[in-house]
C-alpha cells in the first residue's frame, strides 16, 4: 500500500475510515506511454539524454497561420463560451472538408466540436450505450478505448487481430463475438494506433454492412487521416452515412495541446450529445475552435511536416532491420512502427525500461496496446526529426549489440 493509499484509508482516532475511490475508477489501467514519458523526463531532469519515440505527438510546432488566427482572437479581447455544439462557422468548415476531401455530403448540423478526440469518445459512448454494454475493439489497439469504456461502466471486448485480416476487424470476427454475447457497438481505427495499418475501403464497407445487419453502432476513429504514405484513408461515412466519426486536429494539424476535435453523428444523436456537452464542459474552448477553423487553410505547412514523417519512415524501414529490429507490421499511415521483439525478450515492459535506462531511447511496451500478446511487442513513434530517428537507431543498435 502506498503512502497515498494509507492516507485515504487510515482515519484519525475515533473517526470511521475515510471513503475509498470508486471501484469502477480503480479498475482503469494506466496509460503506460505516459508513464514512460514521465520516466524519460525524470532522466532528463537529472541531466541525462533521451531520444523520445514513445509519445504519439508531432514534434513540429503548430503551423504559423493557425497560431496567428488564435493571436488575432486574443487581441479582440473577449474569449467566452460558444454554442455547446461548437462555433457555427467551424462546424460548416468541417462539413465542407468531407465534401472536398472524400466527396461525402455532411450537413453542418451533424457536426459536433469536441475537446479533442478523447472528449468525442466520452460523448459518443455515453450517447450510444447503456451501462454494461459490450463494444468490440481490436487488440492491438489504442489503450484509452478500453480504459474510457471501463470508466464509464461499459465492457470493452478486445478481439485479437493479426496478419490474416491485415490487423483489422472483419465481419466474421464481429459476428463471432456477437454470437458469444451480444455486442452493442464496434469501434475501428484507420490508420491505426499502434500498428499504422490502413483499412481498405472494402474492409470498412464490410464492417459497416455487418454492423447494420446486427443492429450495432459503428464508430470510426479517423484521427490519423491525412497521414498516409501509400494510399489515402477512406472515411466510414462513404460506406455508411449512419456511422459515427471521431476526428481531431491533434495529429495531422499538429495541435495536440489545443484539445479540439470533432464528431460527425446521425441526426438522432445531435440533441442528446448537445445536452451532454452543455453539462460536461458548456463548450469547447473558443480559442481552440478559432485555431481549428484556421487549420483547414494550413495544408501546405501540414504537408511539409508530413513529408518529414515520410522521410523518417523510409529511413527506419531500412535502418531498423539492419540492427535486428526488422519484424514489424505494415506501416501504411500514422507515425508508428509496431515491432516484434520476441528474439530479444518476452517482457516488453522490461525491454523498454532497459532501452530507456541503458540506451537513452524512450519507446512504448506493447502491453499498453495488447494485454494478451503485447509482452513481445513495442511501439516506436517517428513523429520527431530525421536526426532524432538516426540517433535512436544508433543508440538502440549499440545497446542491442552489447546485450
Amino acid at each position: 500500500m502506498t503512502a497515498i493509499e494509507d492516507a485515504m484509508t487510515i482515519a484519525a482516532p475515533g473517526l470511521p475510515p475515510a471513503p475509498k475511490p470508486a471501484q469502477r475508477a480503480q479498475g482503469v489501467s494506466p496509460f503506460i506511454v505516459m508513464d514512460v514519458m514521465n520516466a524519460a523526463e525524470a532522466i532528463e531532469r537529472r541531466g541525462g539524454s533521451v531520444v523520445h519515440m514513445e509519445v504519439g505527438q508531432p514534434s513540429a510546432a503548430t503551423p504559423a497561420s493557425i497560431r496567428a488566427a488564435a493571436a488575432r482572437a486574443l487581441e479582440d479581447g473577449r474569449i467566452g463560451y460558444t454554442q455547446a455544439l461548437g462555433i457555427g462557422s467551424l462546424r460548416a468548415r468541417i462539413a465542407r472538408h468531407y465534401r472536398d476531401t472524400y466527396g461525402v455530403e455532411v450537413p453542418a448540423e451533424r457536426v459536433v466540436v469536441t475537446t479533442g478526440s478523447s472528449g468525442g469518445f466520452i460523448l459518443s459512448f455515453l450517447a450510444c450505450f447503456e451501462p454494461g454494454a459490450r463494444i468490440a475493439i481490436t487488440a492491438p489497439g489504442y489503450p484509452a478505448y478500453r480504459n474510457i469504456l471501463t470508466a464509464l461502466g461499459l465492457e470493452p471486448v478486445a478481439i485479437p487481430v493479426g496478419p490474416e485480416t491485415r490487423y483489422a476487424l472483419t465481419p466474421e470476427l464481429i459476428a463471432r463475438a456477437h454470437a458469444e454475447r451480444p455486442l452493442a457497438g464496434v469501434l475501428t481505427m484507420s490508420p491505426a494506433n499502434p500498428t499504422g495499418v490502413v483499412m481498405t475501403p472494402e474492409a470498412i464497407a464490410a464492417v459497416a454492412t455487418e454492423c447494420r445487419r446486427l443492429g450495432l453502432w459503428y464508430i470510426s476513429d479517423e484521427i490519423y487521416h491525412g497521414l498516409t504514405y501509400e494510399r489515402p484513408a477512406t472515411t466510414a461515412l462513404a460506406a455508411d452515412p449512419d456511422a459515427i466519426i471521431v476526428n481531431s486536429f491533434s495529429k495531422y494539424y499538429c495541435m495536440t495541446g489545443w484539445r479540439v476535435g470533432w464528431l460527425v453523428v446521425p441526426e438522432r444523436l445531435v440533441r442528446v450529445i448537445e445536452r451532454l456537452q452543455q453539462n460536461f464542459s458548456i463548450s469547447v474552448p473558443m480559442l481552440s475552435q478559432v485555431a481549428g477553423e484556421a487549420a483547414f487553410d494550413a495544408i501546405e505547412e501540414c504537408e511539409a511536416i508530413k513529408a518529414g514523417y515520410a522521410q523518417n519512415r523510409a529511413y527506419l524501414l531500412k535502418a531498423l532491420p539492419e540492427i535486428g529490429l526488422g519484424d514489424f507490421l505494415p506501416v501504411d499511415g500514422a507515425f508508428y512502427i509496431y515491432l516484434d521483439i520476441g528474439r530479444y525478450s518476452n517482457d516488453s515492459m522490461s525491454f523498454c525500461r532497459d532501452a530507456l535506462e541503458n540506451a537513452g531511447v524512450a519507446i512504448t511496451p506493447g502491453l499498453d496496446f495488447d494485454e494478451g500478446r503485447g509482452a513481445r511487442t513495442v511501439r516506436l513513434s517517428f513523429a520527431g526529426s530525421l536526426a532524432k530517428c538516426e540517433e535512436a537507431v544508433a543508440r538502440l543498435g549499440r545497446w542491442l549489440k552489447a546485450r
